[in-house]
């Protein structure tokens, strides 16, 4: 878990950006027409954006529960949903969604899980996860469709920065999974070579950990290649998740009365919003994520942009967030605690 001074820097950067966010969206804002549009819409497309959001969290639960049991590991489905819980409220509140998985082995340990399997597990899970968004926007840019060019032509930059980013973060995990011992070769030579420079120090200590992550990087590969129907469907079940939160923007806009754009259209345009913020250094892409709403739905919402905008990130952020707060605090008080011992029959 992060130390308390790490704890209290990411709190005040988080209260920081929400504050500078709120600024930028509400100021100048006739606020009681705002919440009068709100008002007006229908709530039942919120319930099911809802279950959207829980199924969209408890996707991980079962992608977790199904790797873990594919290798043996003793495991329980109901704290895989508690992990998945945590591992969202820390990437919700840390800058690039950093302090997720760390929280999530954190628990598993008190679990008496193994470190080293819980790292490969989860590890398998961000690739699939950030390939998810990689394939969509590649074949956004290969195929180039009309309207969802046109919708997307005011943030084309962030678009294309994004997916770069992404590209680069899956190549780079994938050049260390599947070539660790080059890239062994390549990060200890850049140790040494920062150390006799005098711009790193402790190089011994790094070159260890370094190879201590190789060796993680080594059982992710061997994973790949023995459980490669394991992966494809980790994968698909991947999609299907990303899909279900994606699908929350469209159910706003339905409950709003807008339906002039086709839900293909308007999840395609949410998963590129996704594709563009999600390896920012911000807690929840917040702020930007606002922005590039804002910006790629006003001419499919027109007046009822603000309003869909403040519904939507509410549904699929702050609603994650706020739950997955909740069930964090249950595994802290759950996970890891000796059961009672029962009283002895006479």
């Amino acid at each position: 878990m992060m130390s308390k001074k790490k704890g209290i820097l990411n709190a005040v950067f988080l209260i920081t950006v929400f504050a500078i966010t709120i600024y930028a969206i509400f100021h100048g804002q006739d606020l009681g027409e705002l919440f009068g549009y709100i008002r007006n819409t229908d709530y039942r497309y919120w319930l099911v954006a809802v279950v959207c959001v829980v199924f969209f969290i408890c996707s991980e639960s079962v992608i977790i529960y199904y790797m873990m049991r594919s290798i043996r590991q003793k495991i329980k489905l109901m704290h895989c949903f508690l992990y998945s819980f945590v591992g969202f409220f820390f990437s919700c509140i840390t800058p690039s969604a950093t302090g997720g998985q760390p929280a999530q082995i954190y628990y598993m340990k008190k679990d008496k899980l193994s470190i080293p399997v819980s790292t490969l597990v989860l590890m398998i899970v961000t690739i699939t996860y950030k390939l998810v968004l990689v394939v969509l926007g590649t074949l956004v840019v290969i195929i180039r469709p009309a309207q969802i060019m046109h919708y997307l032509e005011p943030v084309l930059g962030w678009c294309y920065l994004g997916l770069l980013l992404n590209v680069f973060c899956v190549a780079f995990m994938m050049f260390l999974v599947f070539h660790p011992t080059l890239a062994a070769n390549m990060m200890d030579a850049i140790i040494r070579g920062l150390g006799k420079i005098h711009l790193m120090k402790r190089t011994e200590y790094y070159r260890e950990k370094m190879a201590n992550a190789m060796k993680q990087y080594q059982d992710v590969a061997g994973y790949f290649r023995t459980h490669k129907l394991v992966v494809t469907n980790v994968f698909l079940i991947t999609v299907v998740q990303r899909l279900l939160l994606f699908f929350v923007t469209y159910l706003t806009c339905r409950s709003f009365g807008i339906d002039g754009t086709g839900m293909v259209t308007i999840v395609v345009l949410q998963g590129m919003i996704s594709v563009a913020v999600d390896m920012l250094p911000l807690p929840g892409g917040m702020g930007i994520s606002e922005s590039l709403f804002l910006s790629i739905f006003a001419p499919i919402c027109g007046t009822l942009t603000l309003p869909a905008m403040v519904v939507s990130r509410g549904l699929s952020y702050y609603t994650e967030l706020i739950l997955s707060a909740v069930m964090t605090t249950v595994a802290h008080f759950t996970i890891g605690r000796p059961r009672k011992q029962k009283r002895e029959e006479r």
